[in-house]
């Protein structure tokens, strides 16, 4: 992702009560403003956005972000929060203050039938739209694009459809075309209306429930809502549809038709012609933020979607009145998920710049394969699996892709589980019978296992159990023993014809599961399995004896340190906590954030301007570790690392999250506004992602937004957070006005209570929460940004050249 404008981002403020000095904090925090910010906020391809145009190009492209305003719940006052879609220079000495008070009346406290609401048609998708699309931000607004585009893939996935079109207008609209059968038109018996109306105007209506009626043998629509919520929350909706010679037509307005069903003749020449196309235009009513539909996004989307139907071509067009920017793709891969792992193992600089691109050239490799990709189709029971595999050489991290009849379960599920079982199971078996693996004690975990490993499965199941409308989570139970035991049944089966993969595979994860131990691969031959993490007992390099192999290895002992730290309760206590940690007196993690700044200096300005009730500081020294081209020892021996770990409680690499485990609950990355801070940060957002990625599903993470101007005009100051702001704020002034401009740089120039009133207040900062929207393309930029192969970054540079405002260039 690039720079946030003030279009693209929303942003809440909460304002002061008038009343400030006499709050204060309730045990538990206000409930903060949930809004989604623009996954892609340029035309740029990207996977998570980050900060304000002064951070550099290289951090701005990693993080989708959340900006938000939070303030905690106070006693004795009342407070309101203004939503905008833009925020105008703030004056924090002029600006006055909006309150509402919120009151109780008489008739909110009585309670009969007159309170019990019925929401009959489409009203509860309107007033309710989070329930079925996610959020009113931008993620819920591409959502919409999403549900019409899974009914045309599964017009391609029951075999009646091979080509779909997307094309984003320059009036804001979509529209979605495929060449399917096309959606019925005839009466519906039991609505007394044609099909078509009854699909988009009642909820729970479709042809995709299952059972000897359904249209479908397997779809990504369950529920029947789909097309109806995306009618129901759009100003307008046109539908087409061709079917029989026939072309027909209706129009919509927020659910309603508001034009009878129209049919003319097809002329002679499209008289074959069938399928459907859908139009529409989001709600302003509905949508807190502009309504801006990003092309990186949607391509992103219809990237996987072609990678799991390979026999479907995908066209992608943005249209504009500038020739110039108009923007096209068609999305084609005949490998399939094969190609899908090849993608993610490969550069798209041919990379960054083109990550939609539809050919995969091997001389673009980011990582070095240790075979060949490994991949195979089966169906047992109704159930069809789509599996392709490839361990890489040089790579310290795994990422495995999970679908479920086409749709990304970015929480997993029985098929994700069933694959890690079957994948850890199998290599120690063959790892023992090979007689590689000669201890008959050790056993390889599935961390050890997996590193390295990049893995797509694709499932398609007759009756899918998700969770939910947005199916984040696939449950059905019979799913992972059916893959469980169709990936061992080919993973051995390969394996045993090619045993020079399994060496090189289990070569690996031995080496793994050494440097996990003793910090050098090679050293010890082999190590004892642990019976339980109490039980676990350290080697003799670890013990710190003479074996023999040389001297005690401090990378060893810094892990096991760490380790073993993590997994005890000691870790949240005081005593285990790292030295330059300034705690908060809260002890509960929801209501306590902790604040990573770049320095002592920013440290102890930080440290004097917190609230110390809630607000924790942890300064770090210099750049930390960049773990993208360390190995895990490597990582525990490094001592911010350390500090990082043991000070957020973050558990054990490898080991299922648990968010309880936590000290804090927001994470707040707060760095300088030059190049240095944003490599920092980029370091930071490296380790999190590949230490432990839930943070971000948990929303945990965030990015501290420091002003970059601090304006003073006789006895106001105004502070700006970016060059926009600070232009309007002096188009704002008389043209004859004196006032004086500072450009801040570093946090350590701003005085404790500047930090405070700009950054750090919860009633007054700006934070933007960070979510990774696409793992696929995450894993690349960090693969690519952050990795050992210095000429992809070099060619990235050459080829970005141009993008650079050199008056914005910080040198």
């Amino acid at each position: 992702m690039l720079s946030t404008n003030s279009k693209d981002t929303e942003k809440s403020l909460e304002h002061r009560n008038n009343t400030r000095m006499a709050l204060k904090l309730l045990p538990k925090p206000h409930p903060y403003l949930r809004f989604m910010a623009s996954r892609f906020v340029s035309s740029y391809s990207s996977h998570f956005h980050c900060c304000p145009s002064s951070s550099s190009s290289l951090s701005r492209r990693l993080l989708f972000s959340k900006p938000l305003r939070a303030g905690f719940r106070l006693r004795r006052s009342s407070s309101c929060f203004l939503i905008r879609n833009a925020v105008t220079p703030r004056a924090f000495m002029s600006s006055g203050a909006t309150t509402e008070a919120l009151h109780g009346s008489a008739s909110s406290k009585a309670y009969g039938s007159d309170q019990i609401q019925v929401l009959e048609g489409l009203d509860p998708v309107r007033k309710r739209p989070g329930m079925y699309i996610g959020s009113t931000g931008p993620r819920g607004l591409h959502h919409l694009v999403y549900e019409i585009l899974d009914n045309a893939v599964d017009e391609a996935q029951a075999g009646f459809a091979s080509k779909i079109e997307v094309v984003l207008h320059e009036d804001d609209s979509v529209s979605i075309t495929d060449n399917g059968r096309g959606i019925p038109i005839d009466m519906h018996p039991v609505t007394k209306k044609s099909s078509l109306e009854t699909v988009l105007t009642v909820l729970h209506a479709g042809g995709k429930f299952g059972g000897s009626s359904s249209g479908y043998s397997v779809s990504g629509g369950l529920h029947g809502v789909g097309l109806s919520v995306v009618n129901a929350l759009s100003e307008a909706l046109e539908v087409t549809v061709w079917r029989d010679g026939m072309e027909y037509r209706q129009k919509y307005s927020r659910g309603k038709p508001v034009s009878t069903l129209i049919s003319q003749v097809l002329p002679v020449e499209l008289k074959d012609q069938q399928g459907t196309r859908i139009r529409f235009w989001p709600d302003k009513e509905v949508f807190t933020t502009a309504i801006e539909f990003d092309y990186n996004t949607i391509g992103g989307r219809i990237r996987e979607l072609a990678f799991l139907n390979p026999m479907l071509t995908i066209n992608l067009r943005k249209e504009d009145s500038d020739p110039e920017k108009v923007q096209s793709n068609e999305y084609f891969y005949a490998g399939g998920l094969v190609e899908y792992v090849k993608w993610l193992n490969t550069d798209k600089n041919f990379g960054i710049w083109n990550l939609h691109h539809s050919v995969v050239d091997e001389k673009f490799l980011i990582q070095k394969p240790l075979h060949d990709i490994v991949g195979f189709r089966k169906e047992v029971d109704g159930i069809s699996i789509d599996a392709a595999l490839q361990w890489c050489s040089d790579a310290y991290s795994d990422t495995v892709l999970g679908y479920a009849n086409s749709i990304r379960t970015v929480d997993g599920g029985t098929h994700i589980d069933g694959i890690k079982a079957s994948l850890t199971r199998t290599l120690n078996n063959l790892g023992k019978k090979s007689k590689t693996i000669k201890e008959k004690d050790i056993t390889l975990s599935g961390e050890h296992v997996r590193e390295g490993l990049t893995c797509v499965i694709s499932v398609k199941v007759p009756n899918p159990e998700f969770e939910g409308q947005t199916k984040t989570r696939l449950g059905n139970p019979e799913v992972r023993k059916v893959v469980d035991q169709s990936v061992q049944e080919y993973l051995t089966e390969y394996l045993e014809l090619h045993p020079d993969v399994l060496d090189s595979i289990l070569s690996k994860a031995l080496n793994a599961l050494k440097r996990c131990k003793y910090g050098r691969p090679g050293q010890i031959r082999a190590v004892p399995a642990r019976k339980s993490r109490r039980e676990a007992q350290p080697g003799p390099i670890a013990r710190g004896l003479n074996t023999g192999l040389g001297r005690p290895n401090p990378a060893a002992l810094a892990a096991k340190r760490a380790r073993e730290l993590v997994r005890q309760k000691s870790v949240l206590r005081s005593s285990s906590l790292p030295g330059k940690l300034a705690d908060c007196s809260s002890t509960n993690p929801e209501e306590s954030e902790i604040f990573i700044v770049e320095g002592d200096s920013a440290g102890g300005s930080a440290k004097q301007g917190r609230d110390r009730r809630f607000q924790a500081i942890l300064p770090l020294r210099g750049k930390i570790l960049n773990i993208e081209r360390k190995d895990e020892a490597a990582m525990y021996k490094n001592e911010e690392i350390q500090n990082l770990i043991l000070g957020l409680g973050l558990g054990v690499k490898g080991e299922d999250f648990k968010k309880e485990a936590l000290r804090y609950h927001k994470i707040i990355i707060l760095t300088d506004a030059d190049v240095d801070g944003a490599h920092i940060r980029t370091l930071l957002l490296t380790f999190f992602f590949r230490y432990q990625r839930a943070l971000f599903d948990e929303g945990c993470i965030y990015v501290g937004v420091p002003p970059l101007y601090k304006v003073e005009r006789g006895k106001q100051v105004h502070y700006c957070y970016d060059d926009d702001q600070l232009k309007k704020l002096q188009r704002s002034f008389p043209s004859n006005a004196s006032y004086n401009i500072q450009r801040f740089k570093g946090l350590g120039e701003m005085m404790p209570a500047q930090l405070w009133e700009t950054t750090m207040d919860p009633e007054r900062r700006m934070l933007k929460r960070l979510v990774v929207e696409d793992a696929a393309e995450a894993n690349i930029v960090f693969s690519s940004l952050m990795g050992a192969r210095v000429d992809y970054r070099k060619e990235l540079i050459q080829n970005s050249a141009n993008m650079i405002d050199l008056h914005q260039l910080d040198i």
